[in-house]
Order: C-alpha cells, then sequence, then structure tokens
C-alpha cells in the first residue's frame, strides 16, 4: 500500500488559486460575501484535496500551460465536440437510414502524464457517440478501448485518429 503524501503549503496555494478561480467563474459575482464565501470554501478544498492533485513542481502549471489548457477548453474541445454533435444529430434526424455500426476500438495512446491521460479519456467519452470504456496501460504503451457509435476503421492508429482528432496532440502540449 502507497504511503499517503502529506499536504504542503506549496501544493494547497496553486490548488487554491484554480479552485478560487472558478468559484469566481461560476458564480459570475465579484460581490463581496461572494468572494469571501469563494475564499473560505476554495481554501478548505485546497488544503483537503492538494495532496492528491499537485504531485510535484507546484507552480509549473501557471504560465505556458494554462493558456494552452484555456485554448483546449474554448478552442479545440468545443470544435471536436461540434463535429461529434452534428455526426450524431445527423444520424438522429434521419431514421429511415440509420447508418450506424458500433463496437469496441483498441486506439494507442501517446500521453505522458496521468492527468493527460484522464483529460483525454474524458474528452473523448464526452463527444458524442463514443465513450471511453477501459484503459491498458502494458509494457510501457498506454491503449484506450472505445466504444464507438461508426467504426469505420479497425486498424489501431487510424481508428485512434479518427475519434481522438486533434485532443490528443493538445493534451500533451498541457500535460508534457
Amino acid at each position: 500500500m502507497e504511503t499517503p503524501r502529506k499536504t504542503t503549503i506549496a501544493a494547497v496555494i496553486p490548488t487554491f488559486i484554480l479552485c478560487y478561480f472558478f468559484w469566481i467563474l461560476l458564480t459570475g459575482s465579484f460581490a463581496a460575501q461572494e468572494l469571501i464565501v469563494g475564499a473560505v470554501v476554495s481554501i478548505l478544498v485546497a488544503w483537503f484535496s492538494a495532496r492528491w492533485f499537485v504531485h510535484e513542481r507546484p507552480f509549473g502549471f501557471f504560465g505556458k500551460r494554462l493558456f494552452i489548457l484555456i485554448w483546449y477548453c474554448i478552442g479545440i474541445f468545443p470544435w471536436e465536440l461540434l463535429k461529434a454533435n452534428w455526426d450524431v444529430a445527423k444520424r438522429a434526424l434521419s431514421p429511415g437510414k440509420l447508418n450506424i455500426n458500433p463496437g469496441i476500438v483498441r486506439v494507442p495512446v501517446d500521453v505522458p502524464t496521468e492527468y493527460g491521460k484522464t483529460m483525454l479519456a474524458n474528452s473523448i467519452t464526452l463527444t458524442p457517440g463514443t465513450i471511453t470504456v477501459d484503459i491498458d496501460e502494458r509494457d510501457g504503451q498506454v491503449w484506450y478501448y472505445i466504444h464507438w457509435i461508426d467504426v469505420q476503421e479497425t486498424e489501431p492508429v487510424a481508428a485512434g485518429e479518427a475519434i481522438k482528432g486533434r485532443m490528443e496532440k493538445w493534451v500533451r502540449r498541457i500535460w508534457q
């Protein structure tokens, strides 16, 4: 059994900053009472969760990687989501010629960190028509098993390119 990490101030501070940023983003309010409650909640969440979120280089995420993440969240992922929604909507709105070929495909993944692997798997699952069913890590290679609404390609690399689109490249940039 792995010994639990200790909570350090170096881990709490960046976790607090991210929690507080999301608090403000979600509430959309700069009223004093909202900011105070947000600070209290954020510091409590950061104190209890920092040991699981920050493993090394606590402030390494702030800088270029943060801007890449923001671009991914407002540009890359929404575009991939829109394309997948359009594809599924076309299939659903033409029931007479419901053109689907569901199946599970195995695709290789090249993302170095656990955070990156999780982010990519969640991004794939959030796009309509695909669900990441399992992650297999053997012999230094990571494979995702993905249920795909319309299996167009069974060769792993080609199927991966069709499913992952540009998401893997950008997730790798964020979590390198």
